[in-house]
């Protein structure tokens, strides 16, 4: 049996844990990239560009996180 290479958009909303319209929306910004099938134009992702798109957020996610640091043990025990 073949697997399967494409995903609906409800296949993508339901692994990304939102909604149909949220996923809808990546694709019109073109965050999510997918190709369009058939006479009714249903929108298809593949597999593997559900998986960079969800790399990618990981990737802009480490970019962007702050830590803040810890503080001295010198300032944590004298006196104010």
């Amino acid at each position: 049996m073949a697997t399967q290479r494409f995903l609906t958009l409800d296949d993508v909303a339901e692994i990304l844990n939102v909604s149909w319209s949220q996923a809808y929306a990546l694709v019109r910004r073109k965050e999510l990239i997918a190709i369009q099938i058939g006479g009714r134009g249903q929108w298809r992702v593949e597999k593997d560009e559900l998986e960079r798109f969800i790399q990618q957020k990981y990737a802009e996610a480490r970019a962007t996180t702050v830590t803040e640091p810890a503080p001295d043990d010198a300032e944590v025990d004298s006196p104010h």
